[in-house]
């Protein structure tokens, strides 16, 4: 038997009016991946933040067993001096500052107070070398994809020697390629013998590369399994995370559209900052009532911004074109104009821009609908309770009481305030963009379902999303885009993985190189 690096025992942590884990147990061996499943809210991110020290020791219950000795940790410092790095799936980098600064950041390179510029450039070369990224040191992370970001955290707790790697959703917003070249960088390390555990949903990135998987659900141990063999399946680490067998992963829905209720041609959009640079070039589509069109496209096509050029003008400068919604000629003048006339965009970036983090869920779910509950400027708290309660049963929000923080809740949960709002709002067309990223695969299959009632009871739905099995299984129809051009649609028996891809990679006429600041 493998060596054991990690033992954790008995982990029980509670916060206020929550137990979110409840005796947990979990070993990892020595150079081994073990992936960590559970739905949202399951524990999982908690328990390696007490791994980490992010809880401190006495906050908790259990004992923790790193090569065999007793752990205390006070503090993350803690943990890294013995080797354990985590990296958080909201990325710890500083915008401002170069990717040298960042990978060193609190371990300066140098003596009497002084950094040694020359060698933590030197160094920090040799660390991107190590982690196949062809980047500059001295490049700014702002200036860099989140794929790139990645990579740069990796080299930042290698930089630590680190013995143990966390990785929490490492590929949540990454694209297919910078998976797979983040994935391809942990069996490479492994050989090196260190050791990783990831947190994802995505569960044929844990078949791909993890040697056991532990199942947490509602705060418990239900399982460790070994992935290499015949019986573990996919469905069977969903039983395990949810309890139950999903036969399907999405809904019987049969799609019965009715009128266009949404529609736009010869679509114009320029950058907001440099306007002379063309993002959206002539982009024509439409989507119709209880009808669910998707927009595929690869990191950079162009799909984040059309989307919100649509909505408001919330991106982008001299927009032009016609925008038709319900029969009407329209142009709306403001996000708040969008909103009124029955149009809603739920952001991909929760945090940044689909929540205000320090509020409670009931304010953020009636955040954009605050008329149907006031009364002469002033909020009928009654039904702003009673509507966040409807909700958070709807929605399964994992949350002991509407009046918790926001950004106290789980990735998925958050997701799922965010859709709240939006559906609350009681839109004519509603654009998703990456509905379900962050969420596990239980959680997924509820929200596919209430897409789907929003589609029955008639509303227009516009789904963006980087899977494209999820796109397949959930639209009629499928718009691709590259660079900043829908370069087709793909409906029916042609709806399928390879056509997609063949049009998402299609060749277009512009010189345009579309990778700017919130790239898709």
């Amino acid at each position: 038997m493998a060596d054991i690096l990690l033992d954790m025992k008995n982990i029980t942590k509670q916060f206020p009016g929550v137990k979110a884990l409840d005796r947990v147990n979990l070993q990892v061996k020595q150079g081994e991946i073990h992936a960590l499943c559970g739905e949202n809210g399951a524990g999982k991110s908690t328990l390696m933040k007490v791994l980490s020290g992010v809880y401190e020791y006495g906050s908790y219950e259990g004992e923790i067993y790193f090569h065999q000795e007793l752990c205390m940790f006070k503090d993350v410092k803690q943990s890294e001096e013995k080797g354990i790095a985590i990296i958080h799936q909201e990325l710890a980098l500083i915008p401002e500052l170069t990717i040298s600064e960042n990978i060193f950041l609190g371990h300066e390179r140098g003596r009497f107070g002084i950094v040694d510029w020359d060698e933590t450039t030197k160094v920090a070369e040799r660390l991107l070398k190590k982690v196949n990224l062809s980047e500059s040191v001295q490049s700014k992370i702002k200036h860099i994809g989140v794929g790139k970001q990645q990579l740069v955290e990796i080299a930042k707790a290698l930089a630590k020697n680190v013995k143990l790697l966390i990785l929490d959703e490492p590929t949540a917003s990454l694209n297919e390629t910078d998976s797979q070249n983040l994935l391809n960088l942990l069996i490479e390390l492994k050989q090196e013998g260190i050791t990783s555990i990831i947190i994802s949903h995505k569960l044929n990135e844990i078949k791909q590369v993890a040697d056991e998987v532990t199942i947490i659900r509602d705060g418990q141990t239900i399982e460790t399994l070994d992935v290499k063999a015949e019986e573990v399946t996919e469905d069977r680490i969903i039983k395990g995370m949810v309890g139950r067998s999903l036969s399907n992963r999405f809904p019987d829905y049969e799609t019965k559209p009715g009128e266009t209720i949404l529609q736009i041609k010869n679509w114009n959009v320029y950058h907001p900052i440099q306007r002379d640079r063309q993002i959206i070039y002539d982009a024509a589509l439409h989507v119709k009532k209880g009808e669910i069109v998707g927009i595929a496209g690869l990191m950079g096509a162009g799909r984040t911004e059309l989307a919100m050029s649509m909505f408001g003008g919330a991106y982008g400068s001299k927009i032009s074109g016609s925008l038709t919604l319900n029969g009407n000629d329209t142009s709306f003048s403001s996000v708040s104009d969008a909103i009124k006339s029955g149009l809603a965009y739920a952001t991909e970036d929760r945090k940044s821009y689909g929540l205000i983090l320090m509020n409670d869920v009931k304010e953020n779910i009636s955040l954009a609908s605050l008329n149907k509950l006031s009364s002469q400027s002033i909020i009928r708290e009654v039904d702003e309770v009673k509507v966040a309660e409807e909700f958070r049963k709807k929605m399964r929000i994992k949350t002991p009481t509407i009046q918790q923080e926001t950004g106290n809740l789980s990735g998925g949960n958050q997701q799922k305030v965010v859709l709240s709002k939006w559906i609350f709002s009681d839109p004519d067309v509603l654009i998703l963009d990456e509905p379900t990223r962050g969420i596990d695969v239980g959680a997924k299959y509820e929200i596919y379902t209430i897409i789907q009632e929003l589609a029955e009871k008639g509303k227009g739905i516009i789904m963006i999303s980087s899977e494209l099995p999820e796109l397949i299984g959930m639209c009629s129809r499928v718009y691709a885009m590259n660079k900043g051009h829908i370069t087709g649609e793909v409906q029916g028996d042609s709806l399928n993985q390879e056509d997609l891809m063949r049009l998402m990679t299609k060749e277009v006429a512009t010189r345009e190189d579309i990778s700017y600041n919130r790239p898709k």
